[in-house]
C-alpha cells in the first residue's frame, strides 16, 4: 500500500512528532492506551473499520528511524476472535518550499475477520485511517512545547540560595521589647495604687419581655409571630354562626310565663268579687 499527503508544516516539527511515542499515540484515530504503565505508550486498543464491519485488536507498536525514515512496526489480535495482524509502515519525509510532503509505504499480514474482507475494502480503509492521522499529525506538530519539555531538569537554581536549617532560625535578630522607654514606667506606677472601696455599679439586665418587645420594634415581627399569624383580608377565617342553646332560652321564658300565670290569677278573683 502507497499513500501521499502534503502537509503545511515544516519537516523538523514533524519529525519530532513522529519520533515521539507519547505524541504518535494522540494522532492514532480509534487507538485506547491500556492504563499500566509499564506496558508503555504504543500499548492497547485499536479499533478499524473495514467495509461494515468494526474489528477491534489488541497489541503493540514500536518506532523505527532507518536512513532518515520511519517505520512502525506493530502486531496485534482480534479481541473477538482468533484473528491477527501485523503491520509495517515506513514514513519518507520531503521538506519543500511551503511545507512536507509525506510518503508512506506499507505491508499487511492479516488472518481471520481482516483477511476475509475485500482489497478495495482494506485499501479504503488504510487510506482513510492515514488521512485521519495525518490531520491530528499536522495539529500537534504545531502546537508549542508541553512546559515539561521546556523546563531545566538539572535541579540547580544559581540564583536563590537555601537557609542553613537551625542556624538561620536563631539568626535573626529579635525586635526590641518596647519601642517607648517610657512605656514600661507608666503601666508599672499603676500597679501598686489603691482603687477603693468604691463599687462597680453594672447596668441591670433588661427584662426579656421588653427586650422581646423592643427587638420586635427595631426587626419587625419575629418569626414565631409570622408562622402563627392568622390570615387576614379574603383570606381570613370566617366566625362559625352563635348557637343560643335551650338552657338559656328557658331562664328567659320562665319569668315571663311565671308573671301572665299570676296576672291571670288576679283577673280572675277581681271579676269572681265584682259578682
Amino acid at each position: 500500500m502507497e499513500h501521499e499527503v502534503f502537509v503545511p508544516v515544516p519537516a523538523e516539527a514533524l519529525r519530532a512528532t513522529l519520533t515521539d511515542p507519547a505524541r504518535v499515540v494522540r494522532c492514532v484515530p480509534g487507538l485506547q492506551r491500556d492504563a499500566d504503565a509499564e506496558a508503555g505508550p504504543l500499548t492497547g486498543r485499536l479499533k478499524v473499520r473495514v467495509g461494515g464491519n468494526t474489528i477491534t485488536y489488541r497489541g503493540a507498536l514500536r518506532v523505527v528511524e532507518r536512513d532518515g525514515a520511519i517505520t512502525y512496526e506493530g502486531e496485534g489480535t482480534e479481541v473477538r476472535g482468533k484473528g491477527s495482524a501485523e503491520l509495517s509502515l515506513t514514513v519518507v519525509l520531503t521538506p519543500l518550499a511551503e511545507g512536507t510532503s509525506l510518503s508512506f509505504t506499507g505491508a499487511l499480514t492479516a488472518a481471520g475477520r481482516l483477511a476475509d474482507a475485500t482489497d478495495e475494502a482494506r485499501s479504503t480503509a488504510g487510506a482513510k485511517l492515514l488521512d485521519k492521522f495525518v490531520e491530528a499529525l499536522a495539529a500537534l506538530a504545531e502546537e508549542p512545547a508541553s512546559p515539561e519539555e521546556a523546563t531545566d531538569d538539572d535541579g540547580v537554581d544559581d540564583g536563590v540560595e537555601e537557609p542553613s536549617g537551625r542556624s538561620a532560625v536563631f539568626d535573626v535578630p529579635l525586635p526590641p521589647a518596647s519601642l517607648d522607654p517610657l512605656l514600661d514606667e507608666e503601666f508599672g506606677e499603676g500597679l501598686g495604687e489603691d482603687f477603693g472601696e468604691t463599687p462597680i455599679e453594672f447596668p441591670a439586665p433588661q427584662p426579656a419581655a421588653e427586650a422581646a418587645h423592643a427587638r420586635r420594634t427595631m426587626i419587625g415581627r419575629s418569626a414565631e409571630e409570622v408562622d402563627h399569624a392568622p390570615p387576614r383580608g379574603r383570606y381570613a377565617p370566617v366566625p362559625a354562626p352563635e348557637t343560643t342553646s335551650a338552657g338559656a332560652t328557658l331562664r328567659w321564658i320562665a319569668p315571663a310565663a311565671a308573671l301572665a300565670l299570676a296576672s291571670a290569677v288576679v283577673v280572675g278573683r277581681a271579676l269572681r268579687r265584682r259578682r
